[in-house]
């Protein structure tokens, strides 16, 4: 064997443990035209290039609910998921049948509930969707878990009183340009791409909720807070009285500090990255870190927040 020969072997000998040492995770998100999905590579790669011994993957999954289950079964590392979910999780509640051991990293932003329709369906109000064709949102979705509970709160039944089919959220969009469905669920941050893209190719209306169901339904899911999507976010829609619900990132309780303190700090060092994928993380702060305050932060990103929230 050459000198030459015998160095480049030593080399890459001495890469291996290093190599090696860094473990291939996955972060769950949700469908490709969501805001879960480009969030989470951002945040995947910054965890790659800035955390040791972490090799991170954006994973498209059915979103909060498949995401929570997959953070407690410990095929991810985190996942991105709706408050209302991950509280449901921490009191055993909803789709969850015990106290599930989770915890939060951070809050990212405030998730919106969009209800589609086309503008000439004659659809004006939530009262109005029984005996119509309906997508809740993907099977083990956030959007599944809130848009059931809302027709739930003004008296609709979602095994009797419509038609539900189970659509992610290009799905929905679709099934309503193409006469399939009546209406459709989408709860998504502001701005979300399949609701911007259905409102250039067609005359959409998205449902106001009255103040009235907005009272009863915040009083039953405290998660939950009004919201007003301003006139012009999508194509010619009007100014929309809605809910919002702010997304977190999830992680197993037993997750190591150190683990959660580091991923914490590279995500807030490097949230720049971020904010130039995603528009909504402007709103991922520290000082809005804690507000999903009924689950607690892990000890590890508290450590990291404590330190920088003066």
């Amino acid at each position: 064997m050459t000198v030459l020969k015998r160095n480049l072997l030593i080399a890459l000998l001495a890469m291996l443990p290093a190599l090696a040492s860094a473990e291939n995770y996955a972060i769950g998100t949700g469908g490709q035209s969501g805001i879960y999905y480009p969030f989470g590579g951002a945040l995947a790669k910054i965890w790659s290039d800035k955390v040791p011994g972490v090799n991170a993957k954006a994973e498209v999954t059915a979103a909060s609910v498949e995401n929570t289950i997959k953070v407690v079964r410990g095929d991810m590392i985190a996942g991105i998921a709706m408050g209302n979910v991950v509280l449901d999780a921490y009191n055993g509640e909803g789709k969850f049948p015990q106290k599930m051991p989770v915890k939060t990293l951070f809050a990212l932003y405030p998730n919106l509930v969009h209800t589609l329709t086309l503008k000439d369906s004659g659809i004006d109000s939530l009262a109005q969707l029984k005996g119509k064709r309906v997508s809740l949102g993907a099977p083990a979705s956030g959007t599944a878990v809130t848009s059931a509970a809302l027709l739930e709160s003004v008296g609709i039944d979602v095994k009797k009183d419509i038609d539900a089919v189970y659509l992610n959220y290009s799905e929905t969009t679709n099934a309503l340009a193409n006469g399939q469905i009546d209406v459709g669920f989408i709860v998504g941050g502001q701005g979300v791409g399949a609701v911007t893209q259905i409102a250039l190719t067609h005359d959409i209306k998205v449902l106001s909720i009255s103040d009235e169901e907005t009272a009863n339904f915040i009083k039953q899911y405290p998660a939950y807070s009004a919201y007003d999507i301003p006139a012009g976010v999508y194509n010619k829609v009007d100014s929309i009285s809605t809910l919002s619900v702010w997304n977190v990132l999830v992680v197993n309780a037993n997750m190591s500090d150190e683990m959660a303190y580091n991923l914490t700090k590279a995500a807030f060092e490097n949230i720049g990255d971020i904010r130039k994928v995603v528009k909504m993380a402007e709103m991922t702060t520290p000082a809005n870190a804690t507000r999903l305050q009924a689950v607690p932060l892990h000890n590890g990103a508290k450590k990291y927040l404590d330190s920088v929230i003066k």
